[in-house]
């Protein structure tokens, strides 16, 4: 019985030994890799955008640049490239007027999105509207008119 309980006292006090592996532990530790630069700003290209009576499927519908006074509602579409995870705007105009900014999350690379406007009956003439960047940077002017 003795002999048995030294033959698993050493058995144990081995493996506890071949556990602590200490050949590393005089060497000092590895610096720290330097922080990797910043990547940067992924270029926003507009490869499509279009003003729009409605939007189905994803895609517009009875696109134009002369809308009736009575549309009650314009859409902005959009189809941006290379802006996954950032934002961009729609900004609405009636002439020279700003009526609107709408933030739009750009969930990937190709991404489609697109905002609405409502169009009361009185507001005619030109219109437009900037596509812009997070920044502020007009990436892409639509031009349209509405009563005319």
């Amino acid at each position: 019985m003795t002999r048995i309980a030294s033959i698993i006292a050493l058995a144990l006090l081995t493996r506890g030994l071949a556990a602590q592996d200490t050949t590393n532990a005089t060497k000092a530790a590895a610096p720290a890799p330097a922080p990797a630069a910043a990547p940067a700003a992924a270029a926003i290209d507009v490869a499509e955008a279009v003003v729009a009576k409605t939007v189905v499927d994803r895609q517009p519908q009875d696109t134009g640049s002369t809308f009736p006074a009575d549309v009650g509602q314009l859409v902005c579409w959009t189809k941006v490239s290379g802006a996954g995870g950032a934002s961009i705007h729609h900004v609405w105009f009636h002439g020279d007027t700003q009526v609107g900014d709408v933030e739009l999350q750009v969930g990937g690379s190709p991404w489609r999105t697109w905002s609405k406007k409502t169009v009361p009956t009185d507001w005619t003439g030109a219109w437009h509207v900037e596509v812009r960047d997070a920044a502020g940077t007009v990436l892409k002017r639509i031009d349209f008119s509405v009563g005319q």
